[in-house]
């Protein structure tokens, strides 16, 4: 079973006139790809696959396949109803993905019986890894630990995008060492690799992508000074894509380089214009 680590940038979906722009989309692949990134997720909440038709969420899979190999792709399937899911599931695993990062169900908190349930349901249909996501303040709903021991004993499960914001449920779930943990809040990437976490899925690796490359390589070698000096380096850039609803900041930031339009769909905004010129004056004092 495919063991998960290293940086993984949730792709944004770039638009132009209301339309997904299929060619800055394989650009900014091919982009991160050079730079040396472990792989990157599709249609994750930074790729705006809610606003996204589920014909269009698979031309995005279909047109990153085509630059980047499938060990290094990891599909976003999300939803609350499990026919539609599963419809879902098996047009992704027609195609070669090296697996499926899935959110609990949102909005309807169900009890944590029913998560181990649902992603049961979902893992015993899966032919490829399953990551489970843990993202309470998106969904509703925390994952417990004692949930996640439970999943853990699954075959196809065997990863967990942490967003759970709590360092003891972090801990423990490194300490247990039946799933790969990584981080998904970009600001705690130091402190979860130092605890033992493999990587993280990380929006703000869009931008100087071969920064985050270097970190992973730093802890791989134990040294910590540089670890810490490089992630501090990165911590202005990390918060300052954070200071607009994800992935207005990321989006315009791109749009700067020429990657894309800096555009997003209703009912995301583009980043208010302090924040855009935060941006701006951000990039052109440490242009890489």
């Amino acid at each position: 079973m495919s063991s998960f680590s290293g940086i993984w940038v949730p792709l944004v979906t770039p638009f132009h006139q209301g339309e997904i722009d299929f060619t800055a989309l394989k650009s900014l692949c091919t982009r991160l790809l050079k730079r040396g990134v472990d792989g990157v997720v599709v249609c994750g909440t930074t790729g705006e696959a809610p606003m996204l038709t589920k014909e269009e969420q698979l031309q995005v899979l279909d047109t990153v396949l085509e630059v980047v190999p499938a060990r290094q792709v990891i599909m976003g399937l999300s939803g609350t109803h499990m026919p539609v899911i599963r419809e879902m599931q098996e047009a992704i695993l027609r195609r070669p993905v090296a697996g499926l990062l899935i959110p609990a169900p949102y909005y309807i908190r169900p009890s944590q019986a029913a998560l181990v349930a649902w992603f049961t349901e979902i893992a015993d249909h899966a032919t490829v890894p399953v990551v489970l996501y843990n993202i309470p303040y998106r969904t509703g709903v925390q994952m417990e630990l004692d949930t996640f021991r439970q999943l853990a004993k699954h075959p196809r499960i065997t990863a967990v995008k942490d967003c759970g914001g709590s360092i003891d449920l972090t801990l423990s779930l490194i300490a247990d060492g039946e799933l790969d943990v990584l981080c998904g809040e970009d600001v705690q990437i130091f402190s979860t690799l130092s605890l033992g976490g493999k990587g993280a899925i990380a929006a703000s690796s869009h931008i100087f992508p071969e920064e985050f490359v270097q970190l992973i390589k730093q802890f791989k070698e134990q040294d910590m000074a540089a670890a810490r000096k490089t992630f501090f380096s990165l911590l202005p850039m990390i918060r300052l894509m954070f200071s607009a609803p994800n992935p207005a900041a990321i989006k315009y930031a791109l749009s700067l380089d020429g990657l894309m339009d800096n555009e997003l769909r209703s009912p995301m905004l583009p980043a208010p214009e302090n924040v855009e010129l935060a941006v701006r004056d951000f990039l052109n004092q440490h242009s890489r």
